[in-house]
Order: structure tokens, then C-alpha cells, then sequence
């Protein structure tokens, strides 16, 4: 086809452009991608060898299909980049409402106007991105949105008789006619609103009101949607899951490496200064992995991928905010500011009876406090409870400094807005902290050292070796069985 693209329908057929169903168009362009390695889903990650085959064989096949899956598992993402394997651009009988095919229009009045002007024909040209359209499924959605109604008025208007077909209003689903038309949450959308899109997935037709008309549609219907015990708003009706040729079964990351890859893609510009360590983004992570597992979430309706994200937003805000409260560029992370998070998580998981009566924010705490116990074994030996009977051999506690430092009534406070000076000396001064560091997770950078001690403390809380309190940001750190013996008292 040459640069300039034909305007009429005589300068179409002398350009040698061929007419493909919309379905083929996207299996051909699909097989040329693949063909020449291209990347098939960019920004889909940890999908490769599950759910991107299964679309790419739905396509290859040229199915209708479904994705099924919790919140938060890229749905809609991979729905929205449909359009790519589309051509670049597309002609249309100008002026037409359903974008027809300038070889075989479907309408009266286009048939017409072929009739009337032959390779005269005025023809327009759209891209592929105009060829996607989407609708949420609500409740209200009604079939003159999707399908298409009488219009009282434009009948007035032209003054046309109200049996003339020139006076439907066409929807959404016509409208994108040649093109990929997506619905998410498709068990949101009433029952009698499913019925309608029968026709279209069985027949490739639709009918309006009383018309007797038949209009082919040459279109490909995606949708997405929740397992159906995930919402008790509806589920998808018999007939129509028959019609849906594939369903394709989504899922959350399942490794650590590729939650961070998400996390990464999708997060609002982060300061490029702050230097985050590789163990606290896997404490990030690790936060909705528990959640995913937690007794307290309700695991019906899913942990999203946004719960990591907002999270990690929230960690970075509050090292920036830190180093603008103190007035210096320590822009480094604190365990401490890990909690800076817990109001990105409590919006983002439903809880179920047991979680409500613990509260959102206690369960959350509890998940960063799990997530960090996760990691600090991973570097670090599980710390000894307990001394046992006096015949047993004598068992190396790399922790018994720490813990004997506490034991002398001494306590240690933490926040994350005490400046760098103070973070340093206070955790400096604990007898044996930096040894164990030293010897388990050691490191150069003097900086992230701090860091890693502070992780221990947290470590040995969470074990139960020490005693944590916090209150209004401020940690305060001391002996387990002081704190036993002061509550015994109280």
C-alpha cells in the first residue's frame, strides 16, 4: 500500500487492500509477532509459561475468551493490550456508524451510498487504538448501552417513521463492529443483560426492540472476571459461559523475584536517591504473601499486586519525609519505617469475622511484623528459647550479648524520624548487636550495617528473645521478662 492512504473505494481496490475478519486479522498479526520473537504481553509478569500461552492459543484458535481471576492479577491489562495485534490501520466507510467494511456494507443507508457513488465511495481510516472499546459491567448497564435503542428524538429530528431502522441509536457493542470489544466484571452485569450477548457470541449477529433486522457483526468479545464465590452480586448465566470459548485461569506472582518486577513497573517515580537494600524490598513483598496466607483475610476475594505497590510508595515517602524533617540526605531506609505502611494495606484487604474484631491496622501490623521474622531468618539463625536441662550440651546463642544487655534493665528507643547521628549511636551502644551482623548478613557499607541491626532487634521480638513496645511511631526496646514481671504487677 503506498504512503498516502486511498480516500474512495476505487483508490482501496487499486491499493490491493484485502478484507480479513477481525478474529484472523489478529491470529495473522499474532503469528508474525511470534514469528520475528517479538514480545508478546509487555509489562505481564510471572505469566509466561501459564496464562499468556493460554491466550495466545485462545487467539490462534480466534475464540471469544475469559479471564478468571482474584483482583489485582493484570485482567484488564492484558485485555487492554489486544488492540496491538490488531493492523495499525483500518477503512471504513466514512461516516458510518458501525464501521463497515467498504467492500461489504451492512447497513441501508452505506448500501446506498455504494449503490449511488460506486468507486466514488468516500472512504476513512481509524487506528487500531479506536478499535478497542471496553465497558465495566455494572448493575445499571442496560441493553440500549451495549446493543442499541429507538431514538424518539433523532426520528423527530430527520423525520423519519419510527419503523425506519435509521432511527436506532446504536450501542457500544455495534459501534465497535471489526474491532475487540471488552467487558470486565462480567458477573456484575444482570442476567437478562448476558442473555442479550448471546446472539453476538453464537450467531455474530444482533437484534433491536421489534426490528426485523439481522446486522452481522464481525467482532471479538473479551471479558474478565471474578471467581463467582468472590462476589454475591451475580455470577455468569449457563448459556453465555457455554458460548465463551476459553477460560483462562489467572494467578499472583508466585516468587518474590517476580512481585518485585511488578512492584518496580508499576510504582510512581521513586526518588532516585534513596538506595533500598534487596532484603527490605523483600520484606515489602513478603507483607502481601502473608496476607495471601493470613487467617485473618478473607482469601475469596483475593490480595492484589496494588497492595505491595502502595505499600512500597508509602516506605520511600517516609525516608524522603524523614530527611526533610531533619534537614539531611539520609535517604537510607529503617526497619521503623516499615510500619509507615500500614495505611496503604488496611484499605487494600478484606478481612473476614476474626480479622474485623482485630482491626484493620492490627492485622497489618501483624503481617509486616510476620514479613520481617520471614526475612530476618533468612540471614540470620533462629534465636535459642530457653536454656534446657543442665545435661543438655551447651547450645551457641549468638544473641546472648544482646539479650544480657537488655536483661540489665537497659532499654533502647527507635524512630523513624530520630536523625542519623542518634539512629547510630543508640543501636551502636547495644552490647554484641553488631557482631551478630558481622558474622550472619555482614556488609561494608557502614550505612545499611545499621540497617541490618536494626533488623536483628526486630528479629529477636518477633521471637520472643526481647520485649517491643510502640507507641506514637517510637519503639522502645528491653528485657521480655521485665516486661512480663511489670504487667504481673499492673
Amino acid at each position: 500500500m503506498s504512503t498516502k492512504r486511498p480516500d474512495t473505494l476505487g483508490g482501496l481496490k487499486a491499493s490491493g487492500w484485502v478484507s480479513r475478519p477481525v478474529r484472523d486479522e489478529m491470529r495473522d498479526n499474532l503469528l508474525a509477532r511470534m514469528t520475528n520473537n517479538g514480545d508478546l504481553f509487555p509489562g505481564i509478569v510471572g505469566f509466561d509459561r501459564t496464562v499468556i500461552p493460554q491466550v495466545v492459543n485462545a487467539i490462534l484458535s480466534r475464540h471469544h475468551f475469559i479471564l478468571l481471576g482474584l483482583r489485582g492479577q493484570a485482567k484488564t491489562r492484558i485485555l487492554r493490550q489486544l488492540h496491538t495485534l490488531l493492523d495499525e490501520f483500518q477503512p471504513i466507510i466514512a461516516g458510518s456508524y458501525l464501521n463497515e467494511n467498504p467492500y461489504a456494507p451492512i447497513s441501508p443507508r452505506s448500501r446506498q451510498m455504494l449503490s449511488e457513488l460506486g468507486d466514488e465511495l468516500p472512504i476513512a481510516w481509524r487506528h487500531r487504538e479506536e478499535r478497542f472499546h471496553e465497558k465495566l459491567a455494572t448493575p445499571d448497564v442496560s441493553i440500549a448501552d451495549l446493543i442499541g435503542d429507538i431514538d424518539p428524538i433523532k426520528a423527530a429530528r430527520e423525520k423519519l417513521d419510527i419503523s425506519n431502522e435509521e432511527v436506532i441509536h446504536w450501542g457500544i457493542i455495534p459501534r465497535t463492529n471489526r474491532g475487540i470489544f471488552a467487558i470486565n466484571e462480567l458477573p456484575d452485569l444482570q442476567p437478562r443483560i448476558q442473555v442479550g450477548l448471546l446472539n453476538i457470541l453464537e450467531e455474530a449477529d444482533i437484534q433491536v426492540r421489534g426490528f426485523p433486522l439481522r446486522v452481522p457483526l464481525d467482532i471479538c468479545m473479551v471479558f474478565s472476571a471474578n471467581p463467582e464465590d468472590y462476589t454475591n452480586r451475580g455470577n455468569i448465566i449457563t448459556p453465555l459461559k457455554d458460548r465463551i470459548d476459553s477460560q483462562i485461569i489467572t494467578h499472583y506472582p508466585r516468587s518474590l523475584a517476580e512481585a518485585r518486577a511488578i512492584t518496580d513497573a508499576e510504582i510512581n517515580t521513586p526518588d532516585s536517591d534513596i538506595t533500598v537494600p534487596e532484603f527490605m524490598r523483600d520484606i515489602v513483598e513478603e507483607v502481601t504473601f502473608h496476607a495471601r496466607r493470613s487467617e485473618y483475610v478473607d482469601q475469596s476475594s483475593g490480595v492484589s499486586a496494588r497492595v505491595s505497590i502502595s505499600a512500597y510508595e508509602n516506605f520511600l515517602s517516609n525516608i524522603v519525609r524523614r530527611a526533610l524533617v531533619n534537614g539531611d540526605r539520609d535517604l537510607f531506609p529503617r526497619v521503623c519505617d516499615l510500619y509507615a505502611t500500614i495505611s496503604a494495606i488496611t484499605g487494600k484487604i478484606e478481612l473476614v469475622y476474626e480479622g474485623e474484631q482485630e482491626g484493620a491496622a492490627l492485622v497489618a501490623h501483624t503481617l509486616i511484623g510476620q514479613a520481617v521474622n520471614t526475612v530476618f531468618l533468612n540471614h540470620f539463625p533462629e534465636p535459642v528459647r530457653g536454656k534446657g536441662s543442665p545435661d543438655d550440651r551447651p547450645v551457641d546463642n549468638p544473641y546472648e550479648a544482646v539479650t544480657d544487655f537488655f536483661s540489665s534493665g537497659r532499654r533502647v528507643e527507635l524512630s523513624d524520624d530520630l536523625p542519623l547521628p542518634e539512629y547510630e549511636r543508640r543501636l551502636v551502644n547495644i552490647a554484641g548487636l553488631d557482631r551478630i551482623v558481622d558474622r550472619y548478613f555482614p556488609t561494608d557499607n557502614k550505612r545499611e550495617k545499621l540497617l541490618r541491626m536494626e533488623l536483628v532487634l526486630e528479629g529477636l521480638f518477633h521471637n520472643n528473645v526481647i520485649a517491643r513496645e510502640e507507641v506514637d511511631s517510637v519503639v522502645s526496646y528491653g528485657d521480655i521478662f521485665s516486661d512480663m514481671l511489670k504487667g504481673m504487677g499492673n
